[in-house]
């Protein structure tokens, strides 16, 4: 299957575009900008879903739904986010199409149906629910208000690379109100540590926990904090956000609540959230030039079961075992698919399955039935071995959970060796372009430092880590005094 994938070592962004394309996750779109997320793709986001759902109704929140159309009187509300935002806009300015006169079947804007006030299609959702939280808030016995909303946004990227920047992507965002600053900064870390906890135990991907400088913080938030992984090229990928919002859309929508002394306080608040660009993430942390390589816990197929025969007496025999070895996977919680399609040869199954990145592969044979043994594959180690058929089903339950740890280290390990101290810039443009990865290196604290670096390297400040130890030094581009390192890298 290689041949249909470019390796990463010639072309890094064609191999993986191969792999989004050839596995079967996704596709492009007639709609510039936008992608047809596959069934086998959005399998994987399903469980991504589904898990992070439960996290999130673990820590006490519900889910709604809120319009996909902002009023742009709306939008404006909260001054810094509009700004922020407002170069990837999508507006809705009429209702209605007509025919074209004397042009059958075409069609024009009806200039006579333009709205009275143009609509925003949703880039982010503050302004809608903040607007609707002021109808839900009066007194201190509203709060807090824990919500998550599972959507599609649209943001006008120019240039778009599928599941990591496209038009139109999935994702969640919790918005939260809260009585005090105290308990709205607390929520915010625990969704940090809930987006960490995901990305590592699931995702099977180390994340650097931080905090955003005030360039890279989110538009309309007092702080940002992130959570930011390192891919195989040594580019950087932000997997994760958690804003602590201050008063500052409660001020711009006027939602104020009565506390305890009936005295009037403006509402402070969060909000957090993931997208599909994890799927990007996933695709990139792990894969190799064969194709995918999937976390147990994140694939749609855990175990495929393929029949070796000869002819339809000898498949049948393997069908009769196979089909009593799916079962006893399902009894276990495991997904597995037994492939008995004769369309295709046991050689090529294994290739579309090792591209699919399925976790283990099953090989059973006549000759495995009258020995009673299976031969096992592993898609992160490649290593095959031929075992007992007693007790196939709990070794393979256990061997998920060592394939799922093994991916983690092999990423942990991987950053680690890619992740260095520098204290020159000379070393720093070297390491960029020579050695990419994580750069950690002493930085005034000005924006104009961090803006000029950024614009002599493309290199930006991924964050300030969470219990960053201080260190003095001097900032590796002006020289001035610094207190502590930060994290540099180049990034998607």
């Amino acid at each position: 299957m290689s041949k249909v994938i470019t390796p990463r070592e010639e072309d890094y962004s064609k191999w993986y575009n191969d792999l989004v394309v050839r596995s079967g996750l996704a596709d492009h779109s007639s709609v510039r900008g936008c992608m047809v997320i596959k069934p086998y793709g959005y399998a994987i986001w399903e469980k991504m879903q589904q898990i992070l759902d439960r996290m999130f109704k673990d820590t006490g929140h519900v889910n709604a739904y809120f319009p996909l159309f902002i009023p742009k009187s709306l939008f404006e509300a909260e001054e810094k986010n509009a700004e922020g935002f407002a170069k990837e806009c999508a507006v809705v300015t009429h209702y209605r199409l007509k025919n074209v006169p004397g042009e059958k079947g075409k069609l024009m804007v009806d200039p006579e149906a333009k709205l009275e006030e143009e609509l925003v299609v949703r880039p982010t959702s503050e302004a809608i629910i903040w607007n609707t939280y002021k109808n839900w808030i009066q007194s201190y016995r509203d709060l807090p208000i824990l919500v998550n909303q599972w959507a599609n946004v649209v943001r006008w990227e120019m240039r778009t690379r599928l599941f990591l920047r496209t038009a139109e992507f999935l994702w969640q965002e919790g918005h939260t109100a809260h009585a005090t600053r105290e308990e709205a900064m607390e929520e915010t870390r625990r969704m940090l540590e809930v987006y960490a906890d995901f990305a590592e135990n699931y995702l099977a991907i180390p994340v650097i926990k931080g905090i955003k400088t005030p360039n890279e913080r989110f538009a309309g938030a007092d702080e940002t904090f992130c959570i930011e992984a390192l891919m195989q090229d040594g580019k950087a990928l932000q997997a994760g956000t958690s804003h602590f919002l201050g008063q500052n859309f409660a001020k711009a929508f006027d939602v104020k609540f009565a506390d305890k002394d009936g005295k009037l306080e403006y509402v402070w608040a969060t909000s957090w959230g993931v997208s599909t660009r994890l799927m990007g993430a996933l695709i990139m942390s792990h894969s190799d030039d064969d194709g995918l390589v999937l976390p147990p816990r994140l694939a749609p197929i855990q175990v495929v079961i393929i029949p070796i025969y000869k002819g339809l007496e000898g498949l049948n025999k393997i069908r009769e075992k196979a089909n009593l070895l799916v079962q006893e996977f399902k009894k276990k919680n495991i997904s597995v698919k037994f492939d008995d399609a004769d369309n295709a040869r046991p050689g090529y199954k294994f290739a579309e399955y090792e591209l699919k990145g399925v976790p283990v592969r099953l090989a059973l044979g006549e000759r495995d039935l009258e020995n009673g043994t299976i031969e096992l594959a592993r898609r992160d180690t490649k290593e095959k071995q031929s075992l007992p058929m007693v007790g196939i089903v709990e070794h393979v339950e256990k061997l998920l959970d060592v394939i799922q740890q093994n991916i983690y280290l092999i990423a942990k390990n991987r950053t680690e060796r890619m992740t260095y101290r520098v204290d020159s810039y000379e070393e720093f443009k070297k390491l960029l372009d020579e050695k990419p990865g994580f750069l950690l290196a002493h930085w005034d604290g000005t924006p104009e430092t961090e803006e000029r670096i950024k614009e002599e390297t493309k290199a930006t400040i991924r964050c300030i880590p969470l219990n960053n130890p201080k260190e003095e030094g001097k900032c590796i581009c002006t020289g001035k005094p610094s207190t502590q390192r930060v994290v540099f890298a180049r990034a998607y």
